[in-house]
């Protein structure tokens, strides 16, 4: 911020100076009784102020803004259940590492701990789900604390923090300095590279046979893309991603082997998994990655990197753990690269890419969920940014678009929280007005944040939708087809009784599987429709194509509702707890 005086302001007029000048543009904020001042600022300066129709909208919105851009996103909601409401996007935002600010109101000071009307202790709830919080009790202090959260939030590992504020301290008036230095003495989040670190991990490289980058979302994070390519490139070794990696590498890069994990290619677990050296570079051994880490890579030496140092060892024994910024470990390394050929290590990954590529049983009588996908980064040409919800949408989402650049997937990766899509992909399009930003959502994810059609509507904010329309928790169906005897436990959306759940939409006493059209339930265009927001229904294959250019051509926000019918099962698929060597592919 710049060294600024002034004379007598409130501590409402302070918070909303100082995000100003901290260079925040948009705010996602939702009023009420203890952030009415707050608001009554926000009223009065030059920030957009972007009015969700439910806080959890609006800390989801926040988060993909900052997806989006690598800014900070900034959300605001007053105390109690305004607070309350924030703690999914809160959540999501600590398990991905997304800088974003969250600012409460709260009850004044003296009322604190007395259960007062709309008194929550949100420093108490979010504490395990923040990187820091902060209880503001003096609005001098102010100027200083904001510096620290906006710094705290983006630096090392980014990650959420909370700014309370109570109503006296926003109503209190004072004359401050906003060049207030900030108070960190015991954070340090830029760890120093140790140089005999490069050494090391050029000597693991140079003993190596069969090596293999695994490449998370701290490359997305420390804006590491390119510099990761150049060293894949430089060194000649193959590149897998986690999901939140997706984009540090171009699908159709000849070194990428896309993504790895549970929804992952065959030839990304195979290569992670029987590599002689695993180069894990800002990523965090999840579950959903290695399954039982003692199974995982068993035979392979492992360099992990990372800024947090929480995480070296922590899932997954390392060989030689580096606490450092990846950005600086590849530009080392980038220096003078030592190439090799490993023509027998490759000539094993075409053969398992030949022969394990992404696929599907294709039915032209149904519009499957995978052919939407293909059909999609065809018609965008692979370079719309993509934000799903949470299910089986999200993988297809992940498997059948090609991505081409950082930060063009935006997904509840260790969160995995439903109802993110629709919100989030409003927040990238604030952040990101010149690119196309489409929702793939499924009708259960969707409807959990469907408010939010009405933010899209008021605000003018052109985000194309598309619900690949199954009537079921499809994830959850899947896991019940495949490990539960099909039986069905509160998963059908649909008014379907049948013993099959088909969902097709018919009131029948016994399914027998077929599709069911005449009657869409809901009907997801007729709600656009009611927040004025124009929609189309695809039944067929050869309504598909049409129905995307109508949509992409729109001005403004668009919804196209596709019934696939629960058919599909996402492949292929580690199952809980298995291994690379138990994939599902059929």
């Amino acid at each position: 911020m710049e060294t600024q005086t002034t004379g007598l302001l409130k501590g409402s007029e302070i918070t909303i100076k100082c995000l100003e000048l901290l260079g925040v543009d948009v705010v996602f904020a939702y009023p009420g009784g203890q952030a009415i001042e707050l608001h009554q600022a926000l009223s009065r300066s030059g920030m957009r102020v972007v009015l969700p129709r439910h806080e959890q909208g609006g800390a989801f919105a926040a988060g993909g803004y900052a997806r989006a851009s690598g800014r900070v996103g900034v959300c605001m909601a007053t105390s109690g259940p305004g607070a309350t409401n924030l703690v999914s996007g809160i959540a999501d935002a600590y398990m991905d590492s997304i800088p974003t600010v969250f600012i409460t109101g709260q009850v004044p000071s003296s009322m604190i701990g007395k259960n007062v009307f709309q008194e929550t202790d949100i420093i108490g709830v979010t504490r395990p789900i923040v990187k820091h919080s902060f209880l503001v009790l003096d609005a001098n202090d102010i100027p200083r604390i904001m510096r620290e959260a906006f710094y705290i939030a983006q630096s090392g590992r980014p990650g959420p923090v909370v700014v309370d504020i109570p109503k006296n301290v926003q109503q209190q008036k004072c004359k401050v300095d906003f060049d207030q230095a900030p108070e960190l003495k015991y954070y340090h989040p830029d760890p120093a590279l140790d140089p005999a670190a490069v050494g090391k991990i050029k000597a693991m490289i140079a003993a190596s046979k069969r090596p293999c980058i695994y490449a998370g979302g701290g490359i997305i994070s420390a804006d590491a893309s390119e510099e990761l390519v150049k060293f894949a490139e430089s060194y000649n070794i193959p590149v897998v991603t986690t999901l939140m990696g997706i984009g540090a590498i171009p699908d159709s890069h000849p070194l990428s082997l896309r993504w790895l994990g549970m929804h992952g290619t065959v030839y990304a677990n195979y290569a992670a998994n029987e590599c002689d050296l695993l180069l894990a570079f800002g990523a965090r051994f999840d579950d959903r990655v290695t399954g039982n880490p003692k199974s995982f890579a068993v035979g392979a030496k492992i360099v992990h990197v990372d800024i947090d140092d929480s995480e070296i060892n922590k899932n997954k024994p390392a060989d030689l753990g580096v606490l450092a910024d990846i950005r600086e470990v590849l530009t080392k390394l980038n220096e003078a690269p030592e190439p090799q050929e490993y023509a027998e290590w490759f000539a094993r990954i075409r053969e398992w890419k030949k022969k394990y590529p992404f696929h599907y049983r294709n039915k032209p009588d149904h519009v499957q969920p995978q052919f939407v996908m293909e059909t999609l980064s065809r018609l965008t040409r692979g370079q719309a940014v993509i934000v799903p919800g949470v299910g089986q949408h999200q993988m297809w989402a992940a498997q059948y678009y090609d991505y081409n650049y950082p930060r063009q997937l935006l997904t509840s990766g260790g969160l995995g929280a439903m109802g993110f899509g629709l919100p989030a992909a409003m927040g990238a399009k604030v952040a990101c007005p010149e690119k196309t930003v489409i929702n793939i959502d499924g009708d259960g994810s969707f409807q959990m944040n469907i408010q939010e059609l009405g933010t899209l509507f008021v605000e003018e904010i052109p985000v194309k939708m598309i619900i690949l329309d199954n009537q079921h928790l499809g994830m959850v169906a899947q896991w019940e087809d495949r490990f539960y005897n099909h039986n069905r436990g509160n998963t059908v959306l649909g008014r379907c009784k049948g013993s099959n759940g088909c969902g097709s939409g018919k009131n029948c006493d016994d399914c027998d599987g077929t599709r069911c059209t005449d009657r869409p339930y809901p009907d997801f265009v007729m709600i656009a429709n009611g927040y004025g927001i124009p929609g189309r229904n695809v039944f067929t294959r050869e309504e598909l194509v049409p129905a995307i250019e109508e949509m992409l051509a729109a001005d403004g926000p668009f919804l196209l509702d596709v019934h696939t019918g629960y058919e599909e099962h996402v492949l292929p698929m580690i199952p809980p707890g298995g291994d690379y060597t138990a994939i599902i592919m059929e």
